[in-house]
Order: C-alpha cells, then structure tokens, then sequence
C-alpha cells in the first residue's frame, strides 16, 4: 500500500481535485488516488471537487427532497418502508428509525429508541433491482419525482465508477478490483430532512439528529445544504467531532465498513454524526430557540450482495492477522440494517 505523506494534515478534512483521476495522464491519475488513499486512511473522509456530478443537478435534486418532505403526510405514507430494515426502500416518518452503532441487543435498541431520531427518510435504488424493488410514491401524488431520482441514481454511480477505480490505484491493487465488486449497482440513495425541532429537546437529550455511527458499505457520497450539522470524530481524539461544514461545488465522501474491512482497519469507518445546526428563535418566540430544517442526500455504494468481503492483498500476513472473519456484502449490511428498524 501507499505510505503516507509527512505533509498530510490529519486534523481536517482534505479538498481533493477528482478531474484529474477523471481525465488526466497516469501519472495526475496516480496523485490523485495517493491523495484520496491518505484522506481514507488519515481522516476517513474527503471533500470532493469536480466529481462529475453536475450542480444544476444536485440543485434539483434538492428542489424535489423538498417538494417530497413537504406533501401531507397521508401522501408521503403511500410509499410506506417495509416492516423489515433490511428492505430499505420507500418513506419513513420522524421516530421509525433510530440509527445505532454496532448494536443489536434488541433490549439496548429499545432503550436508545426512547431518544428518538428527529428526521425522516425516502429511500431508493436501482429501478431494476428485482430483490428490493423501490417503493414511489404514486405518480399523480408527485409527478416527475420517480423518473428525475431514476436519473440522479444513474449519474451518480458514475462518479462511484471513479472512486472505486481511484481508490483501489491508491492501494496498490488493478484498477478494477473494486469494480468487479460492484457490477449490479446495488446502492442506495437517500433523501433525509431533519425538521427544526427545540433546542431544549436535544440539549436534553430528548431528541437526537443522527447519533455517533459509521456507514455500513463501501463508500458513501454526501450531498449536503448549507445548514450545517454534520460532524466526524477526529481519528486520532476518540469522542472529539470535528464539523463538516457544506463547501460550495464538493460532495463529502466517506469510506464504509466493508472498506475498512477489506483493507484489514488500513482505511478508517470513521463515526460522524448530525448535531444542531445553526439555531435561530421560533417565530413566535413560544418555543425558544429551534434549529433550522436541514436537507441531505446521501449515495451509498455497495458491493453486489453476494460478493465475499475479505481482506484484499497486501493487507494481511504472519505479522498482520485478518481482524475480520469474510462475510457477504448482503449479510453484513442486512445485519446493520435489522438494527435500526
């Protein structure tokens, strides 16, 4: 694998120029990756510049998360998320999940349950995935919705194809090792809306954003607002967050678990979570100070959920044992989805 720099800044977020893994000769191909690969193993996370997913889109994405968040609730629950949490599709309301971190005592979930996760979710995937088909909501209730996130998903697994291919040159391995992985595009992009909601009820602990966890997958693309909130541990400061404030013209990127995993702990699952943006008074000043509303949208990347997840070459040896045993993209995302519906 790549050594790192002496001149990487562990303590930020480093802004990463994908045009040139993109388009540009080897050898800016090769500097790219190695910038990536050192964000990946120092910090876990990268603000991405010129990743080939326009801002004109991004923009209308935003537009139609608002339009859908915004329609009566009794047309939002015609796309009702299935009972199961590994059948991640569809609208779920504020208090249906409660996002946990490598917990699955069903006693201890209920117990965090009692802080309840004000937000809420429409989840969607690739229109020809027969196993977890999405779940719109009718065409008449909002119509143009399903076909414009038909085509965001597409686009955006075209900056997925350069970062799998990117971060496996920074690691040493072909170009197409993660490729391979990730043939069937079984990803997941999600439109989240955090409601303003007290600032009493989360300084109280009576209400939470999204609590301290890691992503399950491979990689996540992150489309922020510029409300704010977003925070990620400092890797060498357990229990330290750093913010992740929205940088015009950058989508944050984060590795997932099974990266990680597959990099035997080389590459860092870093926690992050979303706390209280900015506050401003209620309107009516009844209520005291609330946070702003705050939209996101969040791409995960998945391997195909049959493909094996085990340490990659070069990661392991006599001095350095595998600490995870091989487990299936599908198995092990299930797992951490059960947990939080």
């Amino acid at each position: 694998m790549a050594a790192p720099s002496s001149s990487f800044n562990a303590s930020s977020i480093p802004i990463i120029d994908l045009e040139r893994a993109r388009s540009g000769a080897p050898e800016e191909v090769t500097r790219a990756a190695q910038e990536v690969y050192l964000a990946f193993k120092n910090v876990g996370f990268a603000y991405i510049k010129n990743h080939g997913v326009p801002q004109e889109l991004i923009d209308e994405a935003f537009e139609w998360s608002q339009k859908f968040f915004a329609l009566p609730q009794t047309d939002k629950n015609k796309a009702p998320h299935p009972p199961e949490g590994w059948y991640h599709r569809g609208y779920s309301g504020i208090g249906r999940e409660k996002v946990v971190q490598m917990e699955f005592d069903k006693d201890r979930i209920a117990e965090k349950r009692k802080t309840p996760d004000v937000k809420e979710s429409f989840e969607l995937g690739n229109e020809s995935d027969e196993r977890m088909p999405n779940i719109w909501v009718p065409d008449e209730v909002l119509p143009g919705f399903r076909a414009f996130f038909t085509r965001f998903f597409e686009v955006c697994s075209g900056m997925e194809e350069v970062m799998l291919r990117t971060i496996a040159v920074g690691m040493g391995l072909e170009k197409t090792f993660f490729l391979d992985y990730h043939q069937n595009k079984t990803n997941q992009c999600r439109l989240l809306h955090y409601p303003a909601v007290e600032e009493d009820l989360l300084r109280l602990g009576k209400a939470e954003r999204i609590a301290a966890h890691s992503d399950f997958g491979t990689m996540t693309i992150l489309f922020q607002d510029h409300v704010g909130g977003l925070e990620v541990e400092d890797i060498h400061e357990k229990g330290k967050f750093n913010p992740a404030p929205y940088i015009p013209g950058t989508a944050v990127v984060n590795i997932g678990d099974l990266l990680m995993r597959w990099s035997n702990d080389e590459l860092k699952s870093t926690l992050h979570r979303v706390r209280a943006p900015p506050l401003v008074d209620s309107p009516d000043g009844s209520a005291g100070r609330m946070t702003l509303p705050r939209y996101s949208i969040p791409y995960f990347i998945s391997p195909d959920r049959d493909r094996v997840i085990d340490c990659v070459p070069g990661c392991y040896g006599p001095d350095r044992p595998k600490k995870y045993e091989s487990i299936t993209s599908g198995d092990y995302i299930s797992m951490r989805m059960n947990a939080t519906y």
